[in-house]
């Protein structure tokens, strides 16, 4: 008997008969994702990539127009600063936790929509504010419209492992977001006021809520080890009422038919040692559908219900292993060095170099497009390491194994952050700083997309919540 990893088939061989127990990433399903057509699978990649870019924009693209909030609005810094602080808490903290809980049981169309329409409504409400508690009452929802969690957890129904690192490239708009939110921003509110900002966003992303109309759903409940748990914590309870209510009906000498059978408790086979290397993590949803297969739905026709979403417990599964615990700090991390090398840029600009508000946001797109430039490259080379020690290994791939694409990125990011530093405090020409941001930004992004492509393999059977607990950190995933 020999048993491969848990994210593989394995293969259990008796004297007489051959049997494939598949995990429940592979399950079989009805019109299966994965098999769909290459074009309709970049047309699910360039939907949910658009919607994600939301996030992006959101976060800062009214920035050049504060002064003129505080002016029109009559408010403070500190009162226009809250709202950005309270919409970043939402989308990286709230919305994704929500919507991945969200999307387990009603799968990802329904939440794409009510999220994109919320955060239509948010932009549309805040571009009609007429004071600033309004304004931060709507910035709270345009936070609830993040759906980049739920893009990358999108990615993981439609492809195979070997694959999301070359796709996760392909999710990289939203990286451009930080630096085209001030350009646009900058634009509009010259040409118009702040309150173009809001009027684009909302335009914008009621073109996202239109696109997802015809959008095909990509979830499958066979694959979900949250709906199945869910489900068989519905069905044993309902098992468990009616066992009740036979018995009250034989003890008082009125036999009831067609009362459902008691379910008999399972056993889980613990492998034996073969040689071949096996997890050490097998949790009980893990466990579950393993001793069915593949995790598929028994066959009684029970419909779960928001009763039955619990956002807390698949983050605690998550939460509880160390990996995870140390790829959400890194991404915390990264999160952190964005935002202050952009923060710290725009200042050393405006005060050292006398630029403004455009100038200041092109100098930023340097930092986008090293950005962008290191997920597409990040996650193509992800990929190679990944097949490259999958061969070396006889065909068994570990998750971990796409974390050793990351080992270059980390030796050469500590050195350009320094030498970004040194090259603002000397007030060296305005083009060596283009450069040094132009790789931080590729170096830091190279890193991130294997970890986030490493988050969604090493989580099988629930990579939305792993996602959703990675953006927590994160808030601009």
């Amino acid at each position: 008997m020999s048993f491969a990893h848990r994210n593989r088939s394995v293969e259990v061989k008796t004297s007489e008969v051959t049997t494939v127990v598949r995990d429940i990433e592979h399950a079989d399903v009805l019109d299966d994702p994965r098999e769909w057509s290459k074009r309709r699978k970049l047309i699910i990649v360039a939907t949910v990539s658009a919607a994600s870019l939301i996030n992006g924009l959101s976060g800062n693209i009214y920035n050049p127009a504060i002064a003129q909030i505080e002016e029109q609005l009559h408010t403070s810094s500190g009162l226009v600063s809250l709202s950005l602080s309270l919409f970043i808490l939402i989308q990286g903290g709230v919305g994704p936790f929500l919507w991945s809980a969200l999307s387990e049981f009603w799968g990802r169309k329904r939440v794409y929509l009510l999220a994109t329409a919320l955060c239509v409504l948010g932009c549309i409400m805040a571009a009609l504010s007429e004071n600033i508690g309004v304004l931060i009452g709507m910035r709270c929802i345009q936070g609830l419209g993040a759906v980049t969690a739920l893009g990358a957890a999108t990615l993981a129904d439609i492809y195979e492992p070997s694959q999301r690192g070359t796709m996760m490239d392909t999710f990289s708009a939203p990286l451009l977001g930080p630096s085209l939110g001030p350009i646009l921003g900058g634009v509009l509110t010259q040409a118009f006021d702040w309150r173009a900002t809001f009027w684009f966003l909302a335009i914008f992303s009621g073109i996202c809520f239109l696109s997802f109309i015809p959008f095909k759903d990509t979830f499958r409940r066979e694959r979900s080890l949250v709906y199945q748990a869910a489900l068989r914590r519905r069905l044993g309870l309902q098992n468990f009422k009616e066992s009740e209510k036979s018995s009250v009906s034989q003890d008082a000498g009125m036999p009831r038919e067609g009362s459902a059978p008691k379910l008999e408790p399972t056993v889980v086979a613990k492998p034996r040692n073969s040689g071949v290397a096996a997890s050490p993590e097998f949790d009980i949803e893990e466990q579950q559908a393993a001793q069915s297969g593949v995790g598929a739905a028994p066959a009684r026709d029970v419909k779960l219900t928001l009763a039955d979403v619990n956002p807390v417990k698949p983050i605690l599964y998550v939460l509880r292993r160390m990996n995870n615990l140390t790829i959400a700090a890194t991404s915390g991390i990264i999160f952190a060095f964005t935002y202050s090398i952009t923060y710290t840029c725009s200042r050393t600009l405006a005060n050292r170099y006398n630029y403004g508000a455009l100038n200041i946001g092109l100098v930023l797109l340097a930092f986008g497009i090293g950005s962008v430039l290191g997920s597409v490259i990040g996650g193509r080379y992800s990929d190679y390491i990944f097949k490259k020690f999958k061969t070396r290994n006889g065909g068994m791939n570990y998750p971990e194994m796409r974390l050793l694409s990351t080992m270059i990125p980390m030796l050469l990011l500590p050195p350009s952050v320094i030498a970004y530093g040194w090259i603002c405090e000397r007030r060296i020409h305005v083009a060596a700083i283009c450069v040094t941001l132009f790789l931080s930004g590729f170096l830091s992004i190279c890193i991130y997309s294997s970890t986030l492509a490493y988050v969604v393999d090493a989580n099988v059977g629930r990579s939305s919540s792993a996602v959703a607990t990675n953006s927590a950190q994160s808030p601009t995933d």
